[in-house]
């Protein structure tokens, strides 16, 4: 409360009403799968259009070495294709891929050691170009004669740092050294100088200067340029703490053999004596496909920052759909659909198998899942494939996703993502007809089926779930989309005074969201009384639960249901009915 000490007039703000909401996203995917190239352990990366994919994972993978795993950059491409904005992605890789190495100035006697910053025959074509460079230069002025040994005044010390290798020259010799102090323009080092070194004059032949080297990194057209690096340990510009945010390598420096003092670009150069120095990465490796296993999609949880596969996403938490394209292993599905049921926060697609063409095959692996945070599609899609030129048959999830993203976008995630056209889709792998359907779509199954004149389109908007209140995936969907804005925009309440005061703010924040809403079509009813109610207060909370700072809140939605089946109920009309 403010203090009043004096006589005056105050005027003082105060907050008596509630606080606007937001919605949250709930178009943003998550994908796991094979790439070419890309980090296999760590945070899930943000990749925002296809090109955007190449750049950071490769491009399309070859059927002949991955095979049945290939599919990840067609799913990614035809999530944007169809309307998809924003995804995360996590690579997995075989684990007996590699990563290229290479070695300055060899491998017997390096100093110096690159490796690629991921697995794959991709670090094969890093190229990284060394050559010498300086960050500063000076003029000795004055020898002193110390205690200690000798001390050299130069013209200015900055950029002279201890640990760093020096050269002198007098245009005739180079001596090199390595500074040991350096304050107020006074230098020590390691070793006292035999020549003549001290120039005063305006323009000075005899000169120190500091010994660094750049390093230009390629990879296709991905430069990255690291000036002035050293060895010395303790500067900043060491050389793996100036690589250390490189996309494409990881340095290690290995130290030095020699007893007598060197220039870094000497070492890395060993007895050659080029302007430049170049070292090729090579023996990176794909690994073999036949070593993949459910567990390397399940990933690993070695805790914040080192999880993978699926595990990695636990470090996420803006994606709201999933999917594993072209993945049916059971053991993959059935984590993912668990993964999401766990942080109930989003929705995992699922494809079946490609090979899955009869009823009760499809039937089969549709038994495997209950759950109503996940929805499986069939058939695989036919669509061109720029690698190989012809058409290519893909799993549907990425399609489905993107649709996911384009109906929450464009109508708002209360809508079914059905009655849908699947873009960039020529053909279907296999055509299913009404009466299979008749059979699927009561089991869960969606398909997405081929209409004259209508295109191909998914046509189904059952989640995998028993529960009938929870059969539509828009309805799941449209509850995690409210569960999760009430989340994210009532953080303000905690620590608040658990009075009738809080209780009335946080009614009237939570009545303010679910109008809007309703008014957008989101939920049922033809007035706000119908589609949803707020309680909080006595009646929702104990006293005891008031005495351990609980604050209970009972929220009812009626949410909007799809119209599945269109009914038309017609009659003729007789000669003496009335007009």
């Amino acid at each position: 409360m403010a203090e009043y000490l004096s006589p005056g007039v105050y005027v003082e703000e105060f907050e008596s009403g509630g606080k606007p909401m937001e919605g949250v996203s709930t178009s943003t995917a998550g994908f796991i799968g094979l790439a070419e190239r890309g980090p296999v352990e760590g945070l899930p990366q943000l990749v925002t259009s296809f090109a955007d994919f190449k750049r950071k994972y490769g491009s399309y993978l070859s059927e002949n070495e991955y095979g049945e795993y290939r599919f990840l950059a067609y799913a990614v491409e035809h999530f944007f294709i169809n309307g998809g904005a924003r995804c995360f992605i996590s690579r997995v890789a075989p684990k007996d891929s590699k990563c290229a190495v290479g070695y300055a100035p060899t491998e017997d006697t390096a100093v110096m050691k690159l490796m690629a910053k991921n697995p794959g025959k991709w670090g094969d074509s890093i190229r990284a170009v060394i050559i010498p460079s300086s960050k500063a230069k000076t003029q000795v002025l004055e020898v002193i004669e110390g205690v200690e040994g000798k001390q050299y005044k130069v013209k200015n010390s900055a950029g002279f740092n201890p640990g760093d290798v020096v050269s002198f020259t007098n245009k005739k010799t180079i001596v090199y050294n390595r500074v040991v102090k350096s304050h107020d323009n006074i230098l020590e080092f390691e070793e006292e100088f035999t020549e003549d070194i001290v120039d005063t004059g305006l323009l000075p032949v005899k000169t120190l200067t500091t010994c660094e080297f750049n390093m230009e990194v390629k990879f296709d057209d991905q430069v990255e340029l690291f000036e002035n690096v050293s060895f010395n340990i303790e500067a900043s510009n060491f050389i793996t703490k100036k690589t250390a945010k490189s996309d494409l390598i990881v340095v290690e420096y290995m130290g030095t053999s020699s007893e007598t003092i060197l220039s870094p670009f000497a070492e890395i150069c060993g007895d050659a004596e080029e302007a430049l120095f170049t070292v090729s990465l090579l023996h990176g490796s794909n690994g073999s496909v036949a070593n993949i296993s459910a567990a390397d999609y399940i990933g690993e949880d070695n805790g914040a920052g080192k999880r993978s596969g699926i595990q990695s996403f636990l470090d996420n938490d803006m994606v709201s759909i999933m999917a594993v394209p072209g993945v049916t292993d059971p053991n993959v599905q059935l984590t993912l659909v668990a993964h999401c049921e766990g942080l109930g926060s989003r929705f995992a697609v699922l494809d079946m198998p490609k090979d899955a063409k009869k009823i009760d095959d499809i039937i089969t692996h549709r038994d495997i899942f209950d759950s109503e945070y996940a929805a499986l599609y069939h058939p695989w899609l036919e669509v061109f494939d720029p690698l190989d030129k012809k058409n290519l048959a893909i799993p549907p999830s990425g399609s489905v996703v993107g649709i996911y993203a384009r109906s929450d976008n464009t109508r708002g995630v209360h809508k079914a993502p059905a009655n849908e056209t699947v873009r960039a889709c020529v053909g279907l792998d296999c055509q299913f007809n009404k009466g299979e359907q008749d059979i699927l779509n009561p089991k869960g199954v969606n398909l997405i089926r081929s209409f004259p004149g209508m295109g191909i389109r998914v046509w189904g908007a059952r989640t995998a779930s028993s529960n009938a209140s929870w059969k539509y995936v828009n309805v799941r969907r449209l509850f995690i989309f409210i569960e999760e804005s009430i989340k994210a925009n009532t953080n303000w309440a905690v620590f608040e005074p658990n009075d009738e005061v809080l209780w009335v703010r946080v009614k009237r924040t939570i009545d303010v969201f679910l109008t809007g809403l309703w008014r957008n079509g989101y939920l049922a009813g033809s007035a706000t009384s119908e589609a949803f109610f707020v309680n909080i207060g006595r009646e929702t909370m104990s006293q005891d639960d008031i005495d351990n700072g609980r604050l209970v809140c009972v929220i009812g939605v009626a949410p909007v249901k799809p119209a599945e089946f269109v009914i038309f109920r017609i009659s003729q009309k007789t000669s003496d009915s009335a007009e």
